[in-house]
């Protein structure tokens, strides 16, 4: 911009200041070519006495030659060329018929040059030429040149001073940014990079900001299931190991207490294959490792579970229904159905009290498909309710444990259900107990042709 400003104005400038006196230096070599232009022949005496009657003010110089080229009037006192050949490329041009413009600008000054033919009756009799050597508009545009010299020094300078503002405010923002970034790479997930603004960098640092709390949220939660599943692990673990050491270290052990201890073993090496494989079906969520869904009857996998846990409700002493509707069709794959089915009902059953009773209904509702399992049992805390599908969240820890639960059951529930665009929620019911309830997209069947 600093070079345009420079250059164009003055190429324009220039470029009208030749124009303008190519009219006028034209014009004056017309007005004299006119008064010699009544002459039959041009001698030294009639050329100077018609030039007495023309007026040259402004010119520096004024030739007047034969049609052989000899100057027969020269307006420069000192070393006139009277009597002397020009030959002067215009001069030169005139004689030859043609009229002859030429101006230059340089060191300061406009060198114009113009010429034209003396014509009488169609023959060229000599010519006309005119000098001027200008330095007034040489000073104007000089002076031009250079107000937009000190322009652009005042225009460079404020752009210099705001570049450095900006180029400071922005590298402090980008080194903000790259602390944050270095900070949280180092594992500080709690650090925030503190960015003010609107700009592109500003809204990085937000965005930076949201992505460092969903880092943070991950990492406590991944700290809480390792802890989690660590404990969930080891404690089976301990109980194996405290039973085998006690039938190693007890002498003469009778029979009877070597087969409880190893059917407790058993037990424990159960729940621990049983907490295994928990982690391992939650792992595979997480990894968005899904079988191919296809549309599935939730109606007989209802029926199947519920065969089930019919004779597990029974030993209890609890009272199992079930209800359920035709056309109940989701895209999803039978064993998600299943475990979601049996997790929920095996669930209620365990933590009923004998007597109680557990209902479990299958309907549609619109576009979904809704299962609902209630019990009639004590239900959950309204503390322990947003956290009830958090992973190895107990409400009674003691009493889970004892039912043989491994506290991911709700949690495979959740990220089942999610990944095939469902939801589950629990709540308890008005007149006792807890209701969890399911929401399938229904899939319609399509009639063939």
């Amino acid at each position: 911009m600093l070079l345009l400003l420079n250059t164009y104005p003055l190429l324009v400038s220039e470029d009208l200041v030749f124009h303008a006196k190519a009219t006028n230096l034209q014009s004056s070599v017309s007005v004299m070519v006119n008064s010699l232009s009544g002459l039959a022949r041009l001698t030294e005496e009639n050329v100077s006495d018609a030039m007495a009657l023309t007026e040259e003010a402004g010119l520096s110089r004024v030739l007047v030659t034969d049609g052989s080229g000899r100057v027969l009037y020269d307006t420069r006192e000192t070393d006139s060329a009277v009597g002397s050949l020009a030959l002067y490329t215009e001069i030169v041009r005139a004689l030859l018929g043609y009229d002859a413009f030429s101006c230059t600008y340089q060191r300061g000054a406009f060198r114009s040059r113009a010429s034209s033919p003396v014509m009488y009756q169609s023959q060229i009799i000599g010519a006309v030429y005119a000098y001027e050597y200008d330095t007034q508009q040489a000073e104007l545009l000089t002076g031009l040149q250079e107000t937009l010299l000190r322009l652009s020094a005042v225009v460079g300078a404020l752009v210099l001073v705001l570049s450095l503002v900006l180029s400071k405010a922005l590298t402090h923002k980008i080194g903000l940014l790259l602390t944050a970034i270095r900070e949280v790479r180092e594992g500080a997930y709690s650090h925030r990079a503190d960015i003010r603004g609107r700009d592109e960098i500003a809204q990085i640092g937000y965005e930076f900001n949201s992505l460092t709390d969903r880092l943070q949220t991950t990492e406590t939660a991944r700290r809480r299931f390792v802890s989690d599943a660590s404990h969930e692990l080891k404690t089976p673990l301990a109980a194996i190991r405290l039973l085998s050491d006690s039938i190693l270290q007890t002498e003469n052990i009778d029979r009877e207490t070597t087969k409880e201890f190893v059917t407790d073993i058993g037990r424990e090496a159960e729940r621990l294959s049983r907490i295994t494989e928990d982690l391992l079906r939650l792992t595979r969520l997480d990894n968005g490792v899904l079988d191919p869904p296809a549309a599935v009857d939730i109606l007989p996998v209802l029926e199947q579970v519920m065969r089930m846990m019919n004779l597990v409700a029974q030993e209890k002493g609890v009272d199992l229904t079930y209800t359920a509707g035709e056309d109940c069709v989701v895209l999803a794959t039978k064993d998600e159905i299943h475990q979601v089915i049996y997790n929920l009902t095996d669930n209620a059953v365990k933590y009923s009290a004998i007597g109680g009773s557990v209902q479990v209904s299958l309907d549609r509702e619109g576009s979904q498909v809704v299962l609902a399992v209630s019990d009639n049992g004590a239900g959950i805390p309204e503390a322990d309710l947003p956290r009830i599908f958090e992973r190895f969240y107990r409400v009674d820890k003691a009493r889970s444990r004892a039912a043989g639960g491994t506290g991911l059951g709700l949690s495979i529930v959740s990220d089942t259900v999610k990944r095939r665009g469902g939801s589950v929620e629990a709540a308890n019911r008005s007149g006792g107990g807890a209701v969890f309830t399911v929401r399938w997209p229904l899939l319609e069947r399509r009639e063939g042709p």
